[in-house]
């Protein structure tokens, strides 16, 4: 069965830093990649940041460079997402998801659309 459970989700200030952390079963994270979503009330949701924990590619909204940066832990089947100089408008409730990397293109690797698991989810508030 597929796991996904995000944690790190938290309130914070404006400027301030968050880690999310996404644990996957073993076999899941083996043969995925995995993508970072977001969604804040009344928007779509939009992806953030994936990585093939195979190959270790990464992948970035242009709107987060340089301020998010995704990473892996193959020992604990685990990937982050590391969040700094977060600002109001970051506030969303944050997904972790899993998507075959099989297959997989440069051009859907950040589309929802793309992902069959999903976690449940974790909260990032930031307050200006």
């Amino acid at each position: 069965q597929v796991q996904l459970v995000e944690s790190g989700g938290g309130s914070v200030q404006a400027g301030g830093s968050l880690r999310l952390s996404c644990a996957a079963s073993d076999d899941t994270y083996r043969r995925h990649c995995m993508g970072w979503f977001r969604q804040a009330p009344g928007k779509e949701r939009e992806g953030v940041a994936a990585i093939c924990t195979g190959s270790g590619n990464t992948y970035y909204a242009d709107s987060l460079k340089g301020r998010f940066t995704v990473s892996k832990d193959n020992a604990k089947s685990t990937v982050y997402l590391q969040m700094n100089s977060l600002k109001p408008e970051d506030t969303a409730m944050y997904y972790c998801a899993a998507a075959p990397a099989m297959g997989l293109t440069v051009g859907r690797v950040l589309s929802e659309h793309a992902y069959e698991y999903w976690g449940q989810g974790t909260q990032v508030t930031v307050s200006s």
